[in-house]
């Protein structure tokens, strides 16, 4: 099975530690197309893109990157509440087509009740899933509807249309893909009935396969089936002993106030998978390797620091495909990696890992006659000779 691999966007900056201003890099426009492009030569099928207010918006970010890569898809949030359904749509279909069909959306349900009131919405986790599933009704509704020209009436509690129409449709058919993550059994029964594919972070493999169990099982019911996802962080070295020395590096400049600041501010969020990321490291008390090695090569050191997914694959790249492997076994086919910093680590996970992966190999090489130097190589052989000049 060919596997799906996205990279990661950081719109909200930069760094080679964590938690520290050491080694930060301020974001800017020259960057973000950097890590792009990169994403898109090394062979990448997608970016995903973060929300929230400490990122650029994703959709401006996706939308200026469009120009700058070929093949590369683009995860971008859809943040039912934010917009109407029916404005998604056409944003949608617009992102869709200037891509030529390389968009995915992501959808996001929850996150932190402050930011949220700050965005001018003030709706309980019930009531954000219920407005979330009658978003997604009436969005795939519409550009379900504009493939025959066809407008969309609509009557719910939280969203309302009248002759809503789709007049430039998308390019991919229905509609492009949407994925979803959540942990809690709202959000797995949301996933179940309305979405393409769930994504979790990045738990053992243990718990991941209760949790695809369960939207599987979820999704029967509706006469559905679904595919999967993982969030991850990817540290990747030539030795184990080298990745490992990196994920003690990254968090090197961590000190006690740091993490407790941290992990204050992450209790407060609404979010059954942010608890569960803080459990794996116990709040932030795990801090040696034998404490954040929660599974075989699988780190909880990022979520110190970082909300979201907060664990990494390490190892070398056999050790660390293997594990990839054990995901892709429970029916996992789309992999979202990131690590820091973006750039360099965008290129070390291609180089080292993909070569391992199915159907990642060398696709990126794929019609080039490879020529030197190689490494500063001079040499004989017609393949590594290099002209004087």
């Amino acid at each position: 099975m060919s596997l799906n691999i996205f990279w990661f966007i950081p719109t909200f900056g930069d760094s080679r530690y964590l938690g520290s201003t050491q080694g930060t890099r301020a974001l800017d426009y020259d960057y973000l197309k950097q890590i792009g492009i990169a994403a898109d030569t090394l062979g990448y099928d997608g970016v995903l893109i973060p929300t929230g207010r400490s990122c650029e918006d994703p959709w401006v970010v996706a939308s200026s990157l469009i120009g700058v890569t070929k093949k590369l898809k683009f995860l971008v949030a859809l943040r039912p509440g934010l917009l109407q359904p029916a404005l998604a749509a056409r944003m949608t279909a617009t992102l869709d087509r200037l891509s030529g069909g390389r968009l995915a959306l992501n959808l996001v349900a929850g996150g932190d009740t402050a930011e949220l009131e700050g965005d001018g919405l003030f709706q309980d986790s019930v009531e954000r899933y219920d407005a979330a599933r009658e978003f997604v009704t009436l969005w795939r509704e519409i550009m379900e509807a504009s493939h025959q020209g066809d407008a969309v009436d609509f009557d719910g509690d939280h969203f309302k249309a009248k002759g809503a129409k789709l007049l430039f449709p998308t390019v991919q058919r229905p509609y492009p893909p949407l994925f979803f993550g959540g942990s809690s059994e709202a959000a797995h029964e949301l996933a179940a009935e309305k979405v393409d594919l769930y994504i979790t972070w990045g738990e053992t493999p243990q718990a991941v396969a209760a949790k695809i169990a369960d939207v599987k099982q979820r999704a029967a019911k509706h006469g559905r089936t679904m595919r999967f996802g993982i969030r991850l962080h990817a540290i990747v070295r030539e030795t184990e002993e080298q990745a490992w020395a990196a994920a003690e590096e990254l968090i090197s400049k961590l000190d006690d106030e740091t993490i407790n600041a941290s992990q204050s501010a992450l209790t407060k969020l609404d979010s059954e998978g942010q608890r569960r990321m803080t459990a794996l490291h116990k709040g932030g008390k795990a801090r040696t390797r034998a404490e954040l090695e929660i599974s075989p090569n699988l780190w909880a050191g990022v979520g110190l620091v970082r909300g979201g997914c907060g664990t990494a694959l390490v190892g070398d790249p056999q050790t660390v495909a293997a594990r990839i492997k054990e995901y892709a076994d429970l029916g996992i086919d789309t992999f979202v990696l990131s690590g820091y910093p973006h750039l360099e680590e965008s290129y070390r996970v291609a180089e080292l890992l993909f070569p391992l992966l199915p159907g990642k190999g060398q696709q990126h090489l794929s019609g080039h006659v490879l020529s030197g130097p190689f490494g500063g190589v001079v040499s004989e052989k017609p393949e590594l000779r290099v002209s004087q000049s």
